[in-house]
């Protein structure tokens, strides 16, 4: 039996979800939003987020694997456009990837974002919008700008369903809605 954890309501879309409570150091707790599985609510953020970028030059959706990787499918489907997925281990048949470091608060460790040798000539010179599920510290969305970078691409949007932490740092960025952090 899973133990009882403190939960934080949010509601998405028009959904109501009880976020759980984790602690990721001593005396700081973050709401865990993992949408894996959670096909009522990706789609409904899906819908909402693409009402936000409709209106934006983006040709193309790029995410980081794994939990934003529905987000990014049910986004590509509702804007009609293309997405790719960076990945955080490289496999030899990636080929010549690009890529970029990046330190994740999730994990608290340091992971690389590979983009496959396959998507080089997809992302070149193309408007991209960067998706995640939650930006926390602007590590990933950092180590995705940087692969986009040296891919020769152009941001032109970032979008999430959650930003977390100093709200004033994420103005920028298309959400549907913003955390606090629990100390």
């Amino acid at each position: 039996m899973a133990p009882q954890r403190e939960t934080y309501a949010v509601e998405l879309a028009g959904l109501k979800r009880n976020l759980p409570l984790f602690e990721i150091k001593p005396g700081l707790r973050i709401a865990i939003l993992n949408i894996l599985g959670d096909t009522e609510l990706v789609q409904a953020c899906a819908q909402a987020l693409a009402a936000l970028l409709k209106d934006k030059p983006v040709s193309l959706l790029v995410t980081a694997e794994a939990k934003s990787i529905p987000l990014a499918y049910a986004l590509s489907v509702a804007l009609g456009k293309p997405y790719v997925v960076l990945r955080k281990v490289y496999k030899p048949y990636m080929g010549e990837a690009i890529q970029a470091e990046t330190l994740s608060i999730t994990t608290g460790a340091k992971q690389t974002l590979y983009l496959d040798e396959k998507d080089r000539e997809l992302v070149r010179g193309k408007k991209v919008a960067l998706v995640d599920d939650v930006i926390s510290t602007g590590s990933t969305l950092q180590g995705m700008r940087l692969v986009m970078q040296k891919a020769g691409a152009d941001v032109v949007a970032e979008a999430a369903i959650f930003t977390e932490g100093e709200r004033a740092k994420w103005q920028n960025i298309t959400s549907l809605g913003h955390l606090p952090l629990f100390t």
